[in-house]
């Protein structure tokens, strides 16, 4: 699903939708799985529930897992989707997931900064 793109990101193809929520949410089987996958180190028992870092056009999301949205869905509140260049949802887009590296410094400094888009 995620291929490598740079020394900061992955890239992958979602299809991205509006959601009523206040955050970007996709799949919770298949968060935990990208998070098993490209964020855990593999050493003792980790989170698979830490949030994604994904980017979409210029807004980094930090993307929680949730039950009841379709495999391969990105769901971004209707305040980011209208910021983007998404006019006619749901449409496949390409987008990028920060490494987990990359991913914690843009959440942390999105907790040191609260109100700040990362």
């Amino acid at each position: 699903m995620f291929e490598e793109f740079s020394s900061g990101y992955y890239l992958g193809r979602l299809y991205v939708e509006p959601t009523d929520g206040d955050h970007a949410a996709m799949r919770r089987e298949q968060h935990e799985r990208i998070n098993e996958q490209l964020y855990a180190s593999g050493e003792g028992i980790e989170r698979l529930d830490n949030p994604l870092v994904m980017k979409v056009d210029s807004h980094h999301l930090a993307v929680r897992g949730e039950d009841d949205l379709p495999e391969g869905t990105l769901a971004l509140p209707e305040s980011v989707l209208d910021d983007t260049r998404i006019r006619n949802p749901p449409q496949l887009k390409e987008v990028l997931l920060a490494k987990a590296d990359r991913a914690a410094q843009l959440l942390e400094y999105q907790q040191q900064h609260p109100g700040v888009g990362t």
